[in-house]
């Protein structure tokens, strides 16, 4: 009985190891055939690949590289590239193309992105994912992606399932934000050169779980300007738990 017992235990064991996601880091690097003597335009991708439960993980790797076919790419429309070495050739062919049909022009393009596991726990893994493009013009752009999903079916979440009342919680966040950026309650909320639209105080597009708390981080352009950055505020989870739907 007691052989039986510990066996049991045994399968137990390998069974919950055998559901619990792992991730390796996949690297992927593509330069361009043309010569070329300095800033040879190139492209690097490290990127976390989940593995070990086929469903869940799959569900995850899809949302990763369509985010990524939306960071990557030259033109009116996303690459058709199904996997990460085709979108990389795309992005170099299209350099390419463009140099052939301007060869006195020196363009240097260059794209780097990392993604990593930002926070992880039994009801939510964040992925983040830094980002640089350059294609010309007077400087590139960086940012920063969070990607939520719920670590057991492997689902994206969106920003707007996080929240008990959404409208609640940026009432909360404004609140915070002004006193971090010192923006006076009776004034607009640009009234010291920020640029969020129609002149109203929005959330983020990109939100992330961390140890400390949630991190609402606003890329350039979307509250300020290139020049001034991007702007975040770090809301402690004794002070947010109550408005989360996901914790």
């Amino acid at each position: 009985m007691k052989h039986l017992l510990i066996y049991t235990l045994l399968l137990f064991s390998a069974a919950r190891c055998s559901n619990e996601l792992v991730f390796e880091d996949q690297s992927f690097q593509k330069k361009t055939t043309l010569p070329c003597k300095e800033n040879c335009p190139k492209i690097t991708v490290k990127i976390p690949v989940a593995n070990a439960v086929p469903i869940v993980a799959d569900s995850i790797n899809k949302k990763v590289f369509s985010v990524l076919k939306e960071i990557i790419y030259f033109g009116e429309k996303p690459y058709t590239s199904t996997n990460y070495d085709g979108l990389l050739t795309s992005f170099i062919d299209s350099y390419e193309k463009l140099q052939k049909e301007f060869p006195n022009d020196k363009f240097g393009w260059e794209a780097d992105i990392e993604g990593s596991i930002k926070y992880q726990s039994d009801s939510i893994l964040n992925i983040e994912i830094k980002h640089y493009t350059y294609t010309g013009g007077a400087h590139g752009y960086q940012g920063l992606r969070s990607l939520l999903f719920d670590p057991n079916t492997g689902k994206f979440i969106p920003n707007t399932k996080l929240f008990k009342d959404k409208n609640a919680f940026k009432a909360f966040a404004e609140k915070k934000f002004r006193a971090k950026y010192k923006i006076p309650t009776n004034k607009s909320i640009n009234s010291t050169g920020l640029m969020f639209e129609d002149e109203k105080f929005n959330l983020p597009q990109n939100i992330f779980y961390t140890d400390k708390g949630l991190l609402l981080y606003y890329n350039s352009y979307e509250a300020a300007s290139y020049a001034d950055g991007p702007k975040e505020l770090l809301l402690l989870y004794k002070e947010v738990n109550d408005y989360l739907t996901v914790k």
